[in-house]
């Protein structure tokens, strides 16, 4: 990441107690580079060891290019008499330490709000961001869909940045006159010390179930990076979590802040219940005030409970929040419905979870009227937890009454592998109703075709994603378009 500023190098190392410097801590630093390939004169190269590469590799290309400094786990063979090297244990967490320092501690200086969880980061950190947008503060995001600096929009390719992209952001904001921030933490972030140098007001645990398995291995690997963060908070901060989830008091055992809670069902700091749950919005009761929202569904419930939670820790009025609350709407792919001129409903939703899906597939269940046919369209990722994949056809086949398997990121998967995979966990009472088609444009099509009037069809999965990837290309497929070019088909004919 490339900056006008220029920092000494010792001034940027001063939160490193267990750092070895070999040269001069004098040298400048105009920027803090993980790419080699990026490298120009005065830059401090990061040496990360990476699951794909090492960084160790290109100490040398680094080096050739001009950097000033490099900061590394292993001091190479060959040094330069003119670079200074920074021994450190660990350089993903060193990292994060420095990019803080070198932009000035901007999260800091901001009110930063921390959203962990295997469902739900979206919504919630989306949900506080147009809430307190709309209670008059200056706010900026970071989700998986997109980064955003009040009305400008910046893309997103992971759900938490590096360390270094982050800082640079947290800059920005802080620059543009944000005073709060809300950000997904992904269990990733917390593991690649991504968010590490970070200080956060408060931080919000949403739920936890099977993900991401691929790269933790272990479920307990996996609850382990999510109790991280809450390990990490400050005395000053709050922990939020869904007692609800019977993992809820694990995130908090260890947290030096203030452990508060939510929940439906049983006693906590922010109670809900719902009345009524219906296509058109949600009648809840929080903390005994009745409240009419426009999103629906008991994990949006949920969702909805944890930003009232965190609006009120961070200083906020019960009224005025649960006015601002009521006119929110669900984040793009979120449960996002579109209706045809005949009547057909379709949401598209990124439930790509086990219980994601569940979620989803229930709440539809639940607000079903009639016959009303379920339609379900659903696939899975490639190179990614391939334990699921049984369990997602399977869930799908127990809620719908037709369930297209499809294409979803196949990555460098072949996606028939991925569907026979699916196919395994569908229930033999169910091989009828359920159909395998690969071509996701064609799946959807044959869903438009299938429906009948104020039938409901899931797009499941991709959500607010506007690409397949395949074989590591990313080709424009928007489940949206598709579905609303089915629509109007529907209507011309």
């Amino acid at each position: 990441m490339e900056t006008n500023q220029e920092k000494k190098l010792g001034d940027i190392l001063t939160g490193i107690a267990d750092a070895t410097i070999i040269g001069s801590p004098d040298v400048p630093v105009k920027n803090i580079i993980i790419d080699s390939r990026r490298v120009l004169p005065g830059s401090l190269f990061v040496a990360l060891r990476g699951t794909q590469t090492d960084g160790h590799q290109f100490i040398a290309t680094a080096t050739e290019t001009g950097a000033s400094a490099i900061l590394c786990e292993e001091l190479p063979q060959q040094t330069s008499d003119n670079v200074t090297y920074v021994v450190v244990p660990d350089s993903a967490a060193a990292m994060g330490q420095i990019a803080s320092a070198f932009y000035g501690h901007p999260s800091r200086k901001l009110t930063l709000v921390g959203v962990t969880g295997t469902n739900g980061k979206t919504s919630v950190a989306t949900f506080l961001f147009q809430l307190f947008r709309a209670l008059g503060y200056r706010c900026g995001l970071l989700s998986t869909v997109q980064n955003q600096i009040e009305d400008e929009v910046i893309p997103s390719t992971h759900t938490t940045p590096d360390s270094v992209a982050l800082n640079q952001l947290l800059a920005k904001m802080l620059e543009k006159g944000c005073s709060h921030v809300f950000m997904e933490v992904s269990s990733h972030a917390v593991s690649q010390h991504r968010i590490a140098g970070l200080h956060f007001a408060g931080g919000i645990f949403t739920n936890i179930t099977h993900d991401h398995l691929d790269f933790h291995k272990t479920f307990d690997n996996y609850i382990k990076a999510k109790k991280g963060f809450f390990d990490q908070l400050p005395k000053s901060a709050f922990a939020l979590v869904n007692v609800d989830d019977r993992r809820g008091t694990v995130m908090v055992q260890n947290t030096k802040a203030k452990v508060e809670t939510y929940s439906l069902q049983t006693l906590a700091s922010f109670k809900g219940k719902i009345i009524s749950d219906t296509l058109t919005g949600m009648h809840m009761e929080i903390n005994q005030q009745e409240v009419w929202f426009r999103v629906i569904g008991r994990f949006n419930a949920y969702n909805l409970l944890s930003v009232y939670g965190a609006a009120l820790l961070l200083g906020e009025k019960a009224e005025s929040v649960l006015t601002e609350l009521s006119n929110l709407k669900s984040p793009p792919g979120r449960f996002e419905q579109f209706h045809s001129a005949d009547n057909v409903v379709g949401i598209v939703d990124y439930a790509h979870t086990p219980d994601a899906l569940e979620n989803v597939l229930e709440t539809i269940n639940h607000l079903r009227h009639g016959n009303e046919k379920v339609i379900t369209i659903v696939g899975c990722g490639g190179n990614r937890d391939a334990e699921k994949r049984p369990k997602m056809a399977a869930i799908a086949c127990k809620y719908s009454n037709r369930v297209i398997l499809t294409s979803d990121n196949p990555r460098y998967e072949e996606p028939m592998d991925i569907l026979e995979q699916m196919r395994k966990g569908v229930p033999p009472l169910d091989y009828k109703k359920t159909v395998v088609i690969e071509d996701r444009r064609e799946a959807i099509k044959k869903a438009g075709e299938e429906a009948n009037p104020e039938d409901i069809i899931l797009i499941a999965g991709k959500g607010h994603e506007n690409y397949q990837e395949i074989k590591g290309v990313k080709h424009h497929f928007d489940d949206k378009e598709e579905l609303l070019e089915i629509f109007a088909k529907r209507y011309s004919s």
